[in-house]
């Protein structure tokens, strides 16, 4: 969501380009400076190209593997991960490009009304990009924290499609309707004038700014309810994620039954647990990613209003380019994470190969067993088919099959 993008001016010392580094030369250096030099110019590009490109090759990725990998597409949650990667997808396609180019020029050359429709497909696609994140934490707290038919009538295909909806839908009211009729520059336009145009360097600028209305009504869209029901959301599964390790600990240190016959622990529900807690922690990584990414940025830009707009520029453009670094982490996170996701994007890279491929579980039998999870008896199936069926509503499908 760009604010007062085109006031950023840096000097980046030759050879560091690292998101600190960059914005430490964003918020550090005087500005004074006018401009970028050369080398200044290849590092910035250098920094801002591997963000658009490691956004826009690994959202693809992600699309292309749950579109091939059958395993893939059965599970729920990830009907939102390809919806999510979409979303960020077109932010690295649509919105980012143009800001990199503004900020390396230190000029806006697209026109006003471009600047308006590229400000509204910003805050439409980043608040996509989080809603789909409020989404899927909302979806594995139903499947690991509720019992399985809970999760089956919650989750259907209609209420699925109802939220896939939303993330698209809600955005608009905070971005393209306010902003083409210029709700959000009421009382700020001459302030917003004022900022447009550079007379030393002859300079136009792309300007977001916003009143106190705006402000609060678009953060609290945007970030802070979803952010309240992910950190909601994750303590209940890192709550049951717990509880579940020491049920693990149990069923590992379980003797005889009663009935006197010697057996081992029932190792679907151990792999069941064990699969859960992972899902917690990479949850709880993607979790602390997004606040890492976009917590700078809302904020500055709740509380900018209020202390008369006196943020510099520079560090509003830092702030918003590392929440664009949030659109090109998920698919990263979950190719390091998640075994499934690992395997599927091993096979499109190295063209299919059969080394790669899920093994066949077609006719293999495990025993009939029952156990205990969230209050309520399952009978686990002999056919494996059958029992992948049972538990993916109660495992982290975002991590199943993980090890």
């Amino acid at each position: 969501m760009p604010k007062h993008l085109g006031t950023a001016q840096a000097a980046l010392s030759q050879g560091h380009c690292s998101f600190f580094s960059f914005l430490f030369y964003f918020c550090v250096l005087p500005s004074s400076s006018e401009g970028f030099g050369v080398a200044e110019k290849i590092v910035l590009l250098t920094f801002i190209s591997a963000v658009i490109l490691m956004a826009i090759l690994g959202n693809l990725l992600v699309m292309v593997a749950v579109c091939r990998d059958r395993q893939l597409r059965k599970i729920k949650t990830n009907y939102f991960i390809v919806s999510l990667a979409f979303a960020d997808l077109l932010v690295s396609v649509l919105v980012m490009p143009f800001g990199a180019i503004e900020l390396v020029q230190d000029n806006w050359i697209y026109g006003e009304m471009f600047c308006l429709v590229r400000t509204s497909l910003d805050v439409l696609l980043t608040t996509a990009s989080i809603l789909h994140l409020c989404c899927i934490s909302l979806d594995r707290y139903y499947a690991i924290c509720c019992q399985p038919l809970v999760y089956r009538n919650k989750m259907t295909p209609l209420r699925i499609a109802v939220m896939l909806g939303g993330c698209w839908v809600i955005p608009t009211f905070i971005s393209f309707l306010p902003i083409m009729q210029g709700w959000n520059s009421i009382g700020i336009i001459d302030l917003i004038q004022q900022r447009q145009f550079n007379k030393a360097s002859n300079s136009t600028y792309c300007i977001f700014m916003v009143n106190k209305p705006y402000a609060i009504t678009c953060s609290v869209v945007a970030f802070y309810i979803p952010f309240l029901l992910m950190v909601l959301a994750y303590y209940r599964i890192y709550i049951t994620a717990r509880e579940h390790a020491r049920q693990i600990r149990v069923l590992q240190r379980a003797g005889a039954p009663t009935d006197g016959r010697q057996h081992h622990p029932d190792q679907h529900s151990t792999h069941r647990m064990k699969t859960e807690t992972k899902a917690a922690k990479t949850l709880c990584i993607i979790m602390g990613c997004f606040c890492l990414c976009w917590a700078p940025f809302f904020i500055t830009n709740i509380v900018d209003p209020f202390i008369n707009y006196t943020v510099p520029g520079k560090l509003w453009t830092a702030f918003l380019w590392l929440g664009y670094i949030n659109s090109g982490l998920n698919p990263f996170l979950y190719a390091f994470l998640n075994k499934s996701f690992r395997r599927a994007f091993l096979i499109i890279l190295c063209c299919g190969d059969e080394r790669y491929r899920r093994p066949s579980i077609l006719g293999q039998t495990v025993p009939c067993s029952t156990t205990t999870i969230n209050g309520s008896t399952h009978v686990l199936r002999a056919q494996e088919e059958g029992r992948e069926e049972q538990l993916s509503p109660i495992i982290s499908e975002q991590t199943a099959d993980s090890g």
